[in-house]
């Protein structure tokens, strides 16, 4: 019993340890925005701010951080009900309808998972600028549905796998066609998958500079990242209060979803785990 005490209680410190090192970054990102203008980022008390909350309203009327998280909150949105919608109606077919094809179609998208996104960045380009979608908030939500549907695919067809037959069979009993079935009976078992491609591709289309820096030139469609990084080469050095007030508004959006989905994502994890 001593034993399985220490053991809890060195297991315990050591959660603790790692939060404490996962969550300082983002607690002195806080107290700099926190600070008083006056103030250089290594003076004063590094762990009492000095509350002058007034930084982030210069830092809203000073940086186009707002209409950069409205785009990115566009290309996020479009991004994810596109891949969700193509990458679930073709993960059930996957599943459901074995043949040479089908395998052979989710073997290319298997491997398409292991190419990074930034080699496909010039053909996409010039694809791109053929349909002049180049610096257009639509040409980007195909860009970054298209980079990360394989990953769509694969995680729907892992789960429809381990859903029982029975239930096409009784939708098919019911009337229901394939289509009909999948997004009536189907889809709305799949949250825990949805969730879990939600968090893990979401905040890569959010925080997406790599393609962003290329197919959104205009300072009116930049992205996030984009936007933070003109406004942190304008002011960095100088201006830190600025800069962290802006960073910190930027993460706002993106802690808020996780607290959302946590839950369906934690239950995506364990019930991934179990099928594989």
């Amino acid at each position: 019993m001593k034993k399985i005490s220490i053991n809890k209680l060195l297991k315990i410190l050591i959660i603790t340890l790692i939060c404490i090192i996962c969550l300082l970054p983002f607690y002195v990102l806080i107290i700099l925005s926190l600070n008083d203008p006056s103030t250089l980022f290594y003076e004063g008390n590094m762990f009492v701010p000095d509350y002058y909350f007034s930084n982030y309203i210069e830092a809203f009327r000073r940086s186009s951080i707002m209409r950069a998280m409205f785009n990115s909150a566009i290309i996020t949105g479009g991004s994810l009900l596109l891949s969700i919608g193509v990458g679930g109606m073709a993960g059930y077919s996957i599943a459901r309808r074995k043949s040479k094809f089908n395998y052979f179609l989710f073997s290319i998208l298997i491997g398409c998972m292991m190419i990074p996104g930034i080699i496909n960045t010039v053909p996409l380009y010039t694809l791109m600028r053929k349909i002049h979608g180049v610096d257009t908030l639509w040409g980007m939500i195909f860009v970054t549905s298209t980079l990360s549907l394989p990953t769509c695919v694969f995680i729907y067809t892992t789960f429809i796998k381990e859903l029982p037959k029975e239930l096409n069979e009784a939708a098919e009993i019911d009337g229901c066609t394939g289509l009909s079935a999948f997004w009536k009976i189907i889809f709305p078992l799949l949250k825990p998958a949805t969730a879990s491609f939600v968090i893990l591709n979401g905040f890569g289309i959010w925080n997406n500079y790599a393609q962003a820096v290329f197919f959104l030139q205009s300072n009116k469609k930049h992205n996030v990242p984009q936007a933070l990084s003109v406004f942190f080469q304008q002011f960095a050095g100088a201006k830190w209060h600025l800069v962290s007030a802006t960073a910190t508004i930027a993460i706002i959006p993106v802690i808020v979803i996780f607290l959302i989905f946590q839950k369906q994502f934690m239950q995506g994890l364990s019930d991934g785990a179990v099928k594989g």
